[in-house]
């Protein structure tokens, strides 16, 4: 087998992409190194949505769990999560046109504070409860990608997230005690999900086993990301993707990695002898049919690796709110022709998740 077989594949589809790529790194390079100041509509002067389906929101109960938890580690706050207001993320949505925010928790390490498994699990039903108050309140504002604890009585929150409070979809981290989502352990939590056809939104943590593989940054630099790319290996090898083909995937901040290492998973693992059991059309075809979101990856040389890798139809817009602004879009909005602003703004999310188009 050729040893690049990704720039064998890609030949045809690059070749026509390849000037669209330069151009969007020249236009996104400009917007970068310009200031603006993000319209109140952002998008929406035409009467389009712009739906943000990577938007992060804290209860107090949960930043003061969190506070402890760092405190107790000398782990230094990051800040912003501890000051997060539902009064705040309103007026921030407003000021940035946001249409919508699909809320979803982001910690490391999410609802576990090492106080055992009901600790964990009642953390996950507060959480859902508080968000599930923002969505009723705001109506058509919020949407909510509902946090799991992922422990023997993840089966029943599965049930309650989507059937009582009707959630878009559900929040799990990239690993759990340093199990990835390809272990066996969560076998039965994806089947019920496969079951249902959910929306499965990952968002990545700091792994127990890296956090202090400090280079001089916070562990959120570069552990987070490549924290993703773990979890979607480690749930193509075991053959979850292959298996569970009605789950919808959406990973966070462009796929981490992915973009960057597609290339080198593929050479290894597309030779392999069983790979009809975990990638039944290739490496790749498994990668490019997940959801990736642009949350903090909308950088010239980020958008462009993932632009060239991943289809604009699987890409929605993300934020990251509230650990960086909501005026990411502006990058996109000089960077893309319209019909591909348009399908990353909003088009993509709504089939993703056809309820927000209520």
């Amino acid at each position: 087998m050729d040893a690049t077989p990704i720039a064998k594949n890609h030949h045809c589809h690059m070749d026509h992409r390849r000037s669209s790529r330069r151009e969007f790194l020249a236009a996104a390079s400009a917007v970068c190194a310009a200031s603006f100041t993000p319209s109140r509509h952002a998008i929406a002067s035409d009467g389009s949505k712009l739906l943000d389906t990577h938007h992060h929101f804290y209860p107090p109960t949960y930043q003061k769990a969190w506070a402890d938890w760092e405190d107790q580690r000398k782990i230094p706050h990051f800040g912003v999560q501890l000051t997060w207001s539902r009064e705040q993320d309103i007026e921030a949505m407003d000021k940035n046109g946001i249409t919508t925010s699909v809320l979803s928790l982001a910690s490391t390490p999410g609802v576990w504070f090492d106080a055992g498994a009901q600790a964990a699990h009642d953390m996950a039903r507060l959480c859902c409860d508080f968000a599930a108050e923002m969505v009723r309140d705001k109506p058509g504002r919020y949407a909510l990608f509902a946090p799991l604890s992922m422990i023997d009585a993840t089966l029943k929150e599965i049930e309650y997230a989507l059937d009582t409070l009707k959630a878009g979809g559900v929040n799990r981290q990239t690993d759990y005690g340093d199990k990835w989502l390809g272990d066996a352990t969560y076998k039965p939590i994806f089947k019920e999900l496969n079951r249902r056809k959910a929306v499965v939104y990952v968002h990545p943590l700091v792994a127990s086993c890296c956090g202090r593989l400090s280079v001089g940054t916070f562990p959120a630099v570069i552990e987070v990301p490549h924290d993703t790319t773990r979890t979607i290996v480690s749930l193509l090898l075991s053959g979850t993707f292959a298996r569970m083909r009605d789950i919808k995937w959406l990973f966070s901040h462009g796929g981490g990695t992915i973009p960057m290492l597609a290339g080198r998973i593929e050479s290894f693992f597309d030779r392999a002898g069983n790979r009809d059991r975990f990638a039944p059309n290739g490496v790749e075809a498994e990668i490019r049919r997940l959801y990736y979101d642009t949350a903090n990856a909308t950088h010239p040389a980020s958008m462009a690796a993932l632009t060239n890798l991943i289809p604009m139809s699987q890409i929605t817009y993300g934020s990251d709110y509230p650990y960086f602004p909501l005026d990411q879009i502006e990058t996109l909005r000089h960077a893309l022709p319209p019909q591909d602003l348009a399908a990353i703004s909003s088009g993509n999310a709504l089939r993703l998740l056809p309820r927000l188009s209520a």
